[in-house]
């Protein structure tokens, strides 16, 4: 995760992140890991800095709440909505950073599969992407909105 450029984040994920970054570097410091064996409390460090690493990397290059315009195209900070064209099922999800966003929506990163096939789609085009089953899928872009507007529009 450390070359990661701009990456979109709300100031939601952004305050959690850091307030979880804060627990984990009280949590090292002190050195606790409940009691454990001298094994599993190692572990527990190691744990722990890997996701002092992680949230670092992310926080390092947040873009935190900057929405992107309302322009429809699928990118980082959009709501998407899709349509798996073999089933007709839709699905909607951020496309944003996972371990970062969580709450009313799924999260889907521009890494992923299906993010990285339906980054910069229109409504309307068609993309086709390999499901980590080795499945060859294709989707269609029906909505991309700006993920503030989304969060709005639940309210």
């Amino acid at each position: 995760m450390t070359s990661m450029q701009g990456v979109w984040i709300s100031p939601q994920a952004y305050e959690r992140l850091q307030r979880e970054l804060a627990t984990l570097r009280a949590l090292c410091a002190s050195g606790t890991a409940n009691g454990d064996s001298d094994e599993n409390a190692a572990a527990i460090q190691r744990g722990w800095r890997t996701r002092i690493q992680q949230i670092h990397d992310v926080l390092a290059n947040a873009v935190v709440g900057e929405d992107p315009p309302d322009d429809g195209i699928a990118e980082p900070g959009m709501v998407l909505t899709i349509r798996y064209d073999d089933t007709g099922e839709t699905e909607t999800f951020l496309l944003g950073v996972r371990g970062a966003e969580y709450g009313d929506i799924e999260v889907y990163s521009i890494e992923s599969p299906l993010g990285a096939a339906i980054a910069g789609a229109r409504p309307g085009e068609r993309r086709t992407y390999t499901a980590p089953s080795g499945a060859k899928l294709t989707v269609t872009l029906l909505k991309a909105v700006p993920y503030g507007i989304h969060a709005t529009d639940l309210y």
